[in-house]
């Protein structure tokens, strides 16, 4: 059975690709308030219709965009050994999801319906960035926390303040991430979890 919003290929693929790319215009062009369905599908060349079959209503398809929009297109970059790792990649995930259009997307993919996974996706694209940075780390030979560890340590502390305290934001953004990789380092030496 497909689901809503799953339809893989051919016509599918292109209408999702038509409207995605309606709604990052016409974002850019007026901003996310002033987003509506049959203003988006007008621009999309589709009927309001084909977006409340597909995506059920406006938040639904902004979330699904937001989710394509924080997808990585590429993998973390390699230091060559764990710390700087860690500090390159949650560095640039900190400056990325803080900025205004980052932060607007986090809100859009966690507005959608639970059902559908969109959050969970996000989570997933930042799991396998970490699985990566830390597979490499245990392949040099290197002490590793689990995934777990680092969403716990690291993501979640950044993703709390940017959506519920992005006032308090430190302006040292690297002072904030060398704290938390620090916590994480502590936590993984007195209590190394094995594996990942």
């Amino acid at each position: 059975m497909t689901t809503k919003g799953s339809r893989p290929g051919g016509r599918s693929a292109r209408i999702q690709q038509a409207v995605h790319q309606a709604v990052r215009d016409l974002q850019d062009e007026l901003g996310r308030a002033e987003l509506t369905v049959p203003m988006i599908a007008d621009r999309a060349g589709v009927t309001p219709s084909t977006i409340y079959r597909r995506w059920g209503d406006l938040t639904e398809l902004l979330s699904d965009v937001a989710v394509e929009r924080l997808r990585p297109q590429a993998p973390p970059a390699d230091r060559g050994n764990l710390h700087d790792d860690l500090m390159t990649w949650a560095s640039e995930f900190l400056e990325e999801v803080s900025s205004p259009t980052g932060r607007a997307f986090i809100v859009d993919a966690l507005g959608g319906d639970p059902e559908r996974g969109n959050a969970g996706q996000c989570s997933a694209f930042t799991a396998e960035a970490v699985g990566i940075i830390l597979g490499r780390a245990a392949a040099r030979g290197e002490r590793t926390p689990s995934i777990e560890m680092v969403l716990d340590h690291v993501v979640a502390p950044i993703t709390y303040r940017v959506l519920f305290r992005s006032d308090r934001l430190w302006d040292d953004s690297r002072t904030f991430v060398r704290t938390l990789l620090s916590n994480l380092a502590a936590i993984t030496v007195t209590n190394p979890t094995p594996g990942n």
